[in-house]
């Protein structure tokens, strides 16, 4: 990426924006920040509440899976498409925020989908909360476009309203569940029965009229439940649904080991990465065992395992027993960035900083993060850093080359180091900084409502992979919000998985 992502809000397009570009998808009035709606807080706040007494989301999709087999819906859950052995599929993740941020991924996203199958969508498919009323603006008005399929796996987000959206949309418009039998009085249950929050009604009106954005016959899918494997060509893709905390209940479990079973090679789709920020999270599950424990197995063929839920790229090629296996965090299709400049030293599972990838560079990450406190605190000649300092700082701190070579000699003043220090920026493992200014919930904790204006660069992703029978060629696209590359997004990253040979 150039410093020509630098460019004004004018320059992106969505001021007197040519045709065909975002802004042209929007709607008039968009919501933003609904981060800071009285009601979307206090959902997001009391679902994590109500988990201190148990996580509710496994009883909870019990429920919707049994109501869904109860309903006719396939046992297995394996969804069969007639690809052949050559397709291609997108994969991108933690879309729906609703604003700038993510319209602004759109016609890049529909640019690189060309000739795919389908897309999958790999958690908070509705962010903050997942609301039914919400998917007009924030799934079905964005993706009106995109002529194939749509699948998609819940995030915690897609919890904080009980999935009852998410199921309506994906799952054959599943009925609300019937409600639960009253707990006993101020037992563990009847805590988190009062803490968890429950949907509001659907206004079925609104639902009706942005389903119709999405109505032609190549457009339609319908999976079985929250979680699923589909069968496309010589590859499983298998999506898992871990809820509020990252887990997976008994049950869900169970079924992941058996659709993981056979020779055919199988990615990972799950809503929480396994590898992310230089560290591991196996994702456990109930009884015993971890979803990475099923990954590594070499009787099971993964070669890949795919997370959303943090809002940006990540690669991690992890040797599993001679072989390679790509975990990678696939979170920036649409909601606030994540920083990446906090991210220490890589050291994990024998991946070091030469095999590390991530999008943004961590120097863009910090120049992006300095500009906002700058404009926010009103103190943009102390707190702004350009990408030559951040990268020069990052470089300097973890004792890495630069990333990107700077166009010349830069200094490293106090300053310079101690907005560095002030954002956590290339800090070790084993140290903590003893004070950081909040960077990875800036925008709640920073900005009121209204007050946030999106610029360029957004340092959003997206996935493509290409599947042939050897290999599967995985590309990470860029969408800064430019508008030279608005409809030519750059690639940011790539890798080829080879397949193991059929048996």
């Amino acid at each position: 990426m150039s410093d020509s992502s630098r460019d004004t809000v004018e320059g992106a397009g969505w001021n007197g924006a040519e045709r065909g570009t975002y802004a042209r998808l929007m709607p008039d009035r968009v919501q933003k920040l609904s981060w800071l709606n009285p009601r979307t807080l206090w959902a997001a706040r009391n679902g994590v509440a109500a988990s201190w007494f148990g996580d509710p989301t496994g009883q909870t999709r019990s429920r919707w899976v049994a109501q869904q087999a109860a309903a006719g819906a396939p046992a297995d859950k394996v969804i069969r498409r007639t690809e052949a052995d050559r397709f291609s599929f997108m994969v991108i993740g933690d879309t729906g925020e609703g604003g700038e941020s993510q319209y602004a991924v759109v016609p890049g996203f529909l640019e690189a989908s060309r000739d795919t199958s389908f897309a999958v969508l790999a958690s908070d498919v509705i962010y903050p909360v997942g609301s039914t009323d919400d998917y007009g603006t924030k799934f079905f008005r964005p993706y009106r476009d995109y002529p194939a399929p749509v699948y998609a796996i819940p995030g915690n987000h897609d919890w904080y309203e009980d999935l009852g959206g998410f199921m309506r949309v994906f799952c054959d418009d599943a009925p609300p569940l019937p409600p639960e039998p009253r707990p006993r009085a101020l037992s563990r249950a009847w805590w988190r029965a009062l803490l968890w929050h429950r949907p509001r009604p659907a206004d079925e009106q609104r639902l009706a009229e942005a389903r119709k954005l999405r109505s032609a016959p190549g457009q339609q899918a319908v999976q079985p439940g929250p979680y699923w494997a589909i069968d496309a060509g010589p590859l499983r893709i298998v999506g898992i649904d871990t809820g509020l905390l990252g887990t997976l209940d008994a049950e869900q479990g169970a079924w992941l080991r058996e659709v993981s079973r056979g020779p055919r090679p199988k990615i990972l789709v799950t809503g929480s990465p396994l590898y992310v920020d230089g560290e591991h999270h196996p994702c456990p599950i109930e009884g015993g065992g971890t979803v990475d424990d099923i990954v590594r197995d070499p009787a099971h063929h993964y070669v890949a395992a795919i997370g959303g839920d943090i809002h940006n790229y990540q690669r991690y090629p992890v040797d599993v027993d001679g072989r390679t296996v790509q975990y990678v965090v696939c979170g920036g299709g649409g909601a606030f960035m994540h920083a990446t400049h906090t991210i220490p030293r890589v050291s994990v599972a024998n991946v070091t900083e030469a095999d590390f990838r991530c999008y943004p560079l961590r120097g863009d990450s910090l120049a992006f993060y300095s500009s906002l406190y700058a404009r926010r605190l009103r103190l943009r000649r102390f707190f702004t850093l350009t990408e030559a300092e951040g990268m020069a700082v990052i470089a300097e701190r973890l004792g890495i080359p630069p990333t990107r070579t700077p166009g010349g000699p830069v200094r490293l003043t106090r300053r310079v180091r101690l907005v560095a220090s002030l954002l956590g920026a290339g800090r070790r493992p084993d140290r903590r900084a003893r004070f950081r200014l909040p960077v990875r919930k800036i925008y709640t904790q920073l900005f009121s409502p209204g007050s946030v204006t999106y610029s360029p660069p957004f340092f959003k992703s997206f996935l493509r992979l290409d599947v042939s029978p050897d290999a599967v060629r995985l590309r990470c696209f860029a969408a800064t919000g430019n508008r030279a590359q608005e409809v030519d997004p750059p690639v940011e990253d790539e890798v080829v998985i080879p397949l193991p040979p059929r048996v």
